[in-house]
Order: structure tokens, then C-alpha cells, then sequence
């Protein structure tokens, strides 16, 4: 239990988060809020408000615009969507359109698939869907069911709460489409055995089977509201205004360029800008969707080298040639850029073997418990939080020979700006959606500040 003044002390400690990252603050006095009573939270606020510039109703950022509903938290819903992911066997079925049942157990069959393991998933998952539902209508809460393609922004102008079925892919993709929106975003494990679900409820005690405890406590205001940063970006160049496609239906438009060297550009380009340069100044435009883990930037063919000119906040504009580039929130900062930058436990060793026959020093190398700390050290230090208005970025597989230096391959930035080189790149947001990102398109990436996800956190 703390007391008042060790929370007092803490306000004191995030002084700076407080002018900088105010949601960020707001996430950690939500922590804070079951060991005091709500007035003694508020007198923390205002005893330093005037010090750090925080105002309790409204952020000194305008649009930001919190209100008793932002830090108190509320779910009195009247309406609530279910976006339900499409489960593996819809998928197959919608590949194989037109064929028989019989047709469609030989197709899966010749790829080594296991047709009623996917229909015993897809039954499951749409049991749990059922209770997902039935329990919402019991709370008299009216509720529409979702497919993918069918959440628009007038489904979600509809709807007090969004609810996702199925795990983090489902769940990323209702924080793509839900935009200019304070209205929170649940996620609903309903294949707890099989899906991680880092980003729905804790699964263990609130997967959709055990949705009636979940919900209870939502209505009983047992919870605390995380807001997550979102990244925005904006584009210009002669893509601009394709239309977003799906990552399994991304095409490759040049398949036989593997070995191609990137220096020279893309003729077609090229001859356009001596002939008509006037047709070359492209708008920009703010692509439709928000990213809450990454971006993925590089070419569609994974063994061919990307190829692009980058700026951030510490570094000049740089040529670099890579395997691409991740921009990552803290919602992803724990995901894919983790993954691509942890340390594992043979690594330090081998860091320390050198570190010993360099300097002469003699780091126990063979003592377990030190390396562990050191590699969970750094580890933790990749991650950061959800809230905080920045990103991380990693340049993948940097070359680095005479020609090119990338002197700089990942860290914190607020702005990013890259400028294609490629025959036939793309920019990915959140593993999903797809768009075209090919040479001399410029991409500009900053948190969407005024548009953090509200989500809910048990802890």
C-alpha cells in the first residue's frame, strides 16, 4: 500500500513525463488509483499542475482534450461492435472458392493440411464468439458482428465500445481502422491454446470463455484506461492514392530484379522528370490507417536488398542499403523490434570472451546469473511504453562497404523521414495493409498524438 507522500515523490520523479508525455503520466496514475482515494490522485495533480504545466480537465496540449471519462474509468455502454477475426478455414474456403467439400479436403490434404483440426478451430472459435455475444446482450447492450472487410468508419460512429474476437492480428486491425475515435478498443482471446494475445485481455482469466468475469468488471469499473500511441504517416509520390491492399495479396512487380544494383533509378521516372518536370511536384496525403505496433519499409521480395535515403531526429539524410527499415511504437517495442535486437544468453557470453581478450579483462564468462542480467538488461531497454510519444526504428541487415556507411542503424526518433530507392517496395503497416512505396516516394512518420487508442488494462 503506498501512502500519500510516496506517491507524491513518484509525481515528483515524472516531472518531466508530465510536461512531455502526458498520457504517459495519466497510464501510471492509473496504477496508482487503487492504493489512494480518487480526491488524494487529484490533490497529487494539482499540487503539481501549476509547476509542470498539467492541467487536471485539459492537457496543455489542446488536442488532447482529456476529460473525467479519459482518467476515471467508466464503461457504460449502450452499443458495442465485435469485429470477428476470419478463421483459417474461412480463409482456405474463400481461396478455394467454387470447389466441393470433397475437392477442398484433397486441396488441403495435398499440402499437408489438417482439415478437421481447421474446422474444429473454426467451430470453436465461433462458440466462443457466441458467448462473447450472449453475454453482451444479457448486459442489454445492443451488438453488431463484424467481419473484416465489413468495419468501416460508419460501424465504428455506431458503436460506444469495439470489441475484437480472435487475437492480436484481429485486434491490430480494428486499431488500423479506428480513427479520430476516444471510443475504447477490447480485444477477446478465443483461442487461448493456440494465440499468444498479448494485446487482448489477459487470457488466462478473461479468454472468451470467461467473458461474463471480464465484462463484470468493465461494467463494475474494476479497470484502469491505457492509451497506446499510434503512428501516422504521410505520403507523397505517384502512389499516393492506390488503395491499400492485403499482405497475402501483395504482387510482386518485378520478380526478376534480384541481382539489380538500385544505383541507377527507374527510367521511366527519370525521363519523366526531363521531360515534364511539372508533373513530378505530387501532393501528400495521410495514409487511411494508424500503426500500433510498426511499419515494415523495404522491397516486396524479401532476398532483395531495399534501397532508400532516411532522416531522423539525431541523423542528416543518409543513403543506406539494408533489408528495411521497422518504425515501432511501445505497443511494438515489444514485438518484432524486440525480437529483431534481444540479446540471447550466447551472445553475451561470446561479447564477454572478447571484452576479456581485448582489454584483458576478466569477466566470468561461465557465471550464469551475470550474464542473464546482463542480457535481460538490455532487453528490457528495447522496450518502453505504449503511451510515450515516440518511436523506435531499426535499420535491418545494414550494408556497410565503401560506398555505403549507415551510420546509423536504430534508436529514438519523433520524426522519420525516408525517401525510396526501389523498384518494387512497400510499406507495411502492421503486418496488414499494404502500399506501394517505390522510387522517389517519400514517407514521413510522427506519432499520431491527438489520436492514442484508448484501451483497458486489469493490472
Amino acid at each position: 500500500m503506498h501512502s500519500y507522500s510516496s506517491v507524491v515523490n513518484r509525481a515528483m520523479y515524472m516531472k518531466g513525463c508530465m510536461q512531455n508525455y502526458p498520457l504517459f503520466f495519466i497510464n501510471r496514475l492509473q496504477q496508482w488509483k487503487k492504493c489512494l482515494r480518487t480526491e488524494d490522485c487529484t490533490n497529487v495533480l494539482k499540487r503539481y499542475q501549476s509547476s509542470y504545466d498539467l492541467d487536471i480537465v485539459k492537457s496543455k496540449r489542446e488536442d488532447l482534450s482529456l476529460t473525467k471519462e479519459d482518467t476515471v474509468p467508466v464503461f457504460q455502454p449502450r452499443r458495442a461492435v465485435i469485429l470477428t477475426k476470419m478463421t483459417r478455414y474461412e480463409f482456405e474456403r474463400k481461396v478455394c472458392d467454387g470447389m466441393s467439400d470433397v475437392e477442398f479436403r484433397e486441396y488441403l490434404d495435398s499440402k499437408d493440411s489438417d482439415y478437421m483440426g481447421l474446422l474444429d478451430r473454426h467451430k470453436n472459435h465461433y462458440s466462443a464468439l457466441d458467448i462473447v455475444q450472449k453475454e453482451l446482450l444479457k448486459a442489454n447492450i445492443e451488438t453488431r458482428v463484424v467481419h473484416r472487410f465489413d468495419l468501416n468508419q460508419s460501424v465504428v460512429d455506431w458503436a460506444d465500445v469495439i470489441f475484437t474476437a480472435g487475437g492480436d492480428g484481429t485486434y491490430l486491425l480494428a486499431a488500423n481502422r479506428c480513427i479520430n475515435t476516444r471510443k475504447p478498443l477490447i480485444g477477446i482471446n478465443t483461442d487461448p491454446d493456440r494465440s499468444e494475445g498479448h494485446l487482448c485481455l489477459p487470457k488466462k482469466d478473461y479468454a472468451a470463455t470467461k467473458f461474463d468475469s471480464a465484462l463484470k468488471r468493465l461494467l463494475a469499473g474494476e479497470f484502469g484506461w491505457k492509451w497506446r500511441q499510434r503512428i501516422q504517416v504521410t505520403m507523397s509520390g505517384r502512389h499516393i492514392n492506390d488503395d491499400a491492399v492485403e499482405l497475402h495479396d501483395q504482387q510482386l512487380i518485378f520478380p526478376e530484379h534480384r541481382f539489380t544494383e538500385h544505383i541507377a533509378e527507374d527510367e521511366q521516372v527519370r525521363v519523366l522528370r526531363q521531360r515534364e518536370p511539372e508533373k513530378m511536384r505530387f501532393p501528400s496525403r495521410t495514409l487511411p490507417c494508424l500503426a500500433l505496433n510498426e511499419v515494415f519499409i523495404g522491397e516486396s521480395l524479401s532476398s532483395r536488398v531495399s534501397y532508400y535515403e532516411i532522416t531522423t531526429d539525431d541523423t542528416n539524410k543518409e543513403k543506406q542499403k539494408s533489408s528495411g527499415v521497422t518504425v515501432c511504437t511501445g505497443t511494438g517495442s515489444s514485438s518484432w523490434h524486440f525480437h529483431i535486437n534481444h540479446l540471447s544468453m550466447d551472445s553475451v557470453e561470446k561479447i564477454l570472451n572478447i571484452a576479456n581478450d581485448v582489454s584483458g579483462s576478466n569477466f566470468p564468462v561461465h557465471d550464469k546469473e551475470m550474464k542473464e542480467k546482463v542480457m535481460n538488461t538490455f532487453n528490457n531497454s528495447l522496450r518502453f511504453d505504449p503511451s510515450e510519444p515516440r518511436m523506435a526504428y531499426t535499420i535491418r541487415d545494414p550494408i556497410r562497404n565503401a560506398v555505403f556507411k549507415a551510420g546509423s542503424t536504430g534508436g529514438f526518433s519523433k520524426k522519420i523521414i525516408i525517401r525510396s530507392r526501389m523498384w518494387d517496395a512497400c510499406l507495411v503497416v502492421d503486418g496488414g495493409m499494404s502500399f506501394k512505396f517505390n522510387d522517389g516516394a517519400v514517407a514521413t512518420f510522427e506519432i499520431a498524438e491527438n489520436n492514442a487508442l484508448r484501451t483497458v488494462t486489469f493490472d
